[in-house]
């Protein structure tokens, strides 16, 4: 808190000189929120959201989203060791040993998370990726069921009628990356082809990555009212997982991979790593129905081969997910009012088919279980928006259905059976009113509603927990956000609290083995700020060209409430995995020749690592930079950057383990490291 406090200070004249000396300053762009079916400008809008398009995207490594989706207050993504990314925004990673859990993500309109809920997002390449907007808490009831929030990503496209991109980086431990992309547009038809490649031997031993990447999406406009878009994506994703250690471990050796125990064989000897093949498609119709109208329909799919050599076991998944969106949406628009109306249905249906093996060296050996599980999800939404004058209001509801089948095959054989869970109502009620011309007051209430994921149901101890319940609760917030003339100061603060019942907590068995259980329930604070600042506007003509600032700051005040184990009772305790406070700060310096200067801030404080609150993961403080130089001759761009990260050799561990058997929490983050690389883009206007 006091770093945030000192670093608001040092703005503060800063701010005030921009407010007093606003007419002079050239207008920049505006920032809109995508997520309610239209643009919304980010004053006006009621929601939390976060929004990182393609221009912060390029201040970040390519290789990775983590520094950039940290920048995001209320949002933490954690890398354990490359590939393996959690993503949680405002705690909800409770239940995510690794992975994307009660959050939705979307891609181009359609959901990527399948019926069960589950996530894949280390499939993807961040140097493909070209904007992504997150809506915090259960801001969005029009996504269907999940209590933490939804990620809304854009593939990268742009509005030239041709393009060729081309970028190619490596850096400290055997990192490479490499991405092509084209993309043309004719009359009626826009094509774009991506594609990547990326591979790394890690920090640590057994941490090696490889991941082919391609993605294409395609739009058909095959009438003036009528078109139809397919996004479709294909990755194979290999990568080594060292396992977790202990703070001695750590401080002896954090290079290290997870030793072997008097009982149990170690990360290398077992080879444990995880493979993933999936493929991803989807179409999407858009048709205007008449002037004021609009009807959308999307079918979606996917495909996935999973295998992870595990410590105690192997295992082997096959998956599929079946599912369609839809919606009609009707406007009005009167001479001092507008509203727009939204109705629409989703539905998704994943199966999974579970064997674990015993792993021998790596490779599968006698049968220790299989099981097959089918989750269905629905649910059918309606949103209203409308704005008179200053006032500007939503409404949404959803209605959720879920279910599950399994049956066994071995050792024991059961057969059928399905677990129904009740209907659950998703309100939301939203409102923002603009008291002064660049100030806006916001405030929200909305219920979120996560049922357990098939991951959870049928978890890596093999057996199928059929008590486990869904985790929900009703979120209230309240904020402002401020923007001077020209844009050129942007201040966005919020407060919350969420009651959160039934929460699902990830607990460890004596073998190591996952399962989990409802703890009660936690009470959310929290408090999220966003400042961006123009210290040096753009311009042509001084040596600096532009300067500018930026700090998010998240205070999170979360704890355990009624949360009993065994004979230990929880209750009060701090929110496992969650730091009180993350501080994220960078400037952007640009000069003349296209030459950019990019660094980064990063300090979290201590986080619990245990659901006992004995066991602590020390502050880190993290200092990235980037210099890039840019040469364009007419359409054509060509790029070279050089980085670093952890710049103050910081000991530090990402990602944690949590609850771990045997103190096992830590897997230690690499120390300085370096990358550099080249990229073209030649494009047609």
């Amino acid at each position: 808190m006091k770093i945030y406090l000192a670093t608001f200070a040092l703005l503060l004249p800063c701010i005030l000189a921009a407010q007093t000396k606003s007419d002079s300053v050239q207008r920049l762009d505006e920032v809109v929120i995508k997520a309610y079916f239209a643009d919304q400008p980010v004053l006006k809008s009621p929601a939390s959201a976060s929004v990182i398009d393609s221009k912060q995207l390029s201040l970040q490594q390519s290789t990775s989203l983590v520094s950039a989706i940290n920048t995001a207050p209320g949002v933490r993504m954690e890398e354990r060791s490359p590939g393996s990314y959690r993503l949680s925004i405002r705690g909800s990673l409770l239940r995510s040993p690794f992975g994307v859990r009660n959050l939705k993500v979307y891609m181009d309109g359609l959901p990527i998370t399948d019926a069960g809920g589950n996530t894949y997002i280390n499939l993807l390449d961040a140097g493909n990726l070209g904007r992504l907007e997150i809506l915090k808490g259960p801001e969005a009831s029009v996504f269907g069921a999940n209590s933490g929030g939804v990620v809304l990503i854009d593939p990268v496209s742009s509005k030239d009628s041709a393009r060729v991109l081309a970028d190619i980086s490596g850096g400290s431990y055997g990192l490479f990356h490499e991405t092509a992309g084209i993309q043309k547009l004719w009359k009626n038809y826009s094509l774009n082809i991506n594609q990547a490649f990326q591979r790394s031997d890690g920090y640590r031993e057994n941490s090696a990555l490889n991941r082919n990447y391609i993605q294409t999406n395609q739009k058909y406009q095959y009438s003036s009212s009528g078109n139809l878009k397919l996004i479709a994506f294909y990755s194979d994703l290999q990568y080594e997982t060292p396992g977790g250690l202990t703070k001695a471990q750590m401080d002896m050796d954090p290079r290290s991979a997870r030793p072997a125990t008097a009982t149990l064989p170690g990360a290398a000897d077992q080879h444990a790593a995880i493979y993933n093949k999936t493929f991803f498609g989807g179409l999407t119709n858009e048709t205007s129905l008449f002037k004021d109208a609009r009807f959308v329909l999307s079918v979606f799919g996917s495909t996935t081969d999973f295998k992870n050599p595990f410590i105690t076991n192997y295992e082997k998944r096959r998956e599929w997910t079946l599912g369609l969106r839809t919606y009609a949406e009707w406007n009005h628009v009167a001479a001092n009012s507008s509203w727009k109306f939204n109705l629409g249905y989703e539905s998704s249906q994943t199966g999974s088919d579970i064997s674990n093996f015993n792993n021998d060296h790596g490779q599968p050996a006698a049968e220790q279980s299989s099981d097959y599980l089918k989750a269905f999800q629905s649910f059918a939404f309606s949103h209203l928006s409308y704005q008179s004058g200053r006032l500007f209001a939503e409404a949404a509801l959803s209605l959720n259905f879920y279910k599950y089948y399994y049956k066994s095959y071995f050792p024991t054989v059961i057969s059928q059976q399905s677990i129904k869970f009740d209907e659950q109502l998703m309100p939301r009620l939203a409102l923002s009113y603009q008291v002064l011309q660049g100030f806006a007051w916001r405030a929200s209430a909305s219920r979120g509603y996560s049922p357990p994921t098939l991951a959870e149901i049928r978890s890596s101890n093999n057996v199928i927990n059929t008590s486990l319940q869904p985790e929900n609760g009703w979120n209230y917030e309240t904020g402002f956000r401020l923007q001077s003339f020209s844009n050129r100061l942007w201040l966005d603060a919020v407060v919350f609290n969420y009651q959160l019942h039934d929460a699902i907590v990830r607990r460890l068995n004596d073998q190591d083995q996952e399962y989990f259980v409802n703890a009660g329930g936690t009470n959310q604070w929290g408090l999220e700020t966003q400042l961006n600042f123009w210290l040096v506007r753009p311009n042509k003509r001084h040596i600096v060209r532009g300067v500018q600032l930026n700090n998010s700051y998240t205070l999170s005040y979360f704890k355990f409430k009624n949360y009993q184990n065994a004979e230990q009772n929880y209750s009060g305790n701090a929110l496992t995995g969650v730091p009180k406070n993350i501080v994220v700060s960078s400037v952007s310096v640009q000069f003349p020749a296209r030459l950019q200067l990019f660094i980064q801030h990063n300090y979290t404080s201590k986080l619990p690592l245990n659901d006992a609150n004995s066991a602590f993961a020390n502050s880190y403080n993290l200092v990235q930079a980037k210099l890039n130089w840019a040469h364009a001759l007419k359409n054509n761009m060509l790029e070279f950057y050089v980085g670093a990260d952890n710049l103050l050799n910081e000991t530090y561990s990402l990602g944690n383990d949590l609850n771990a058997v045997g103190n096992r929490y830590f897997n230690p983050s690499p120390l300085r490291n370096y990358y550099a690389g080249i990229s073209c883009h030649f494009s047609n206007k």
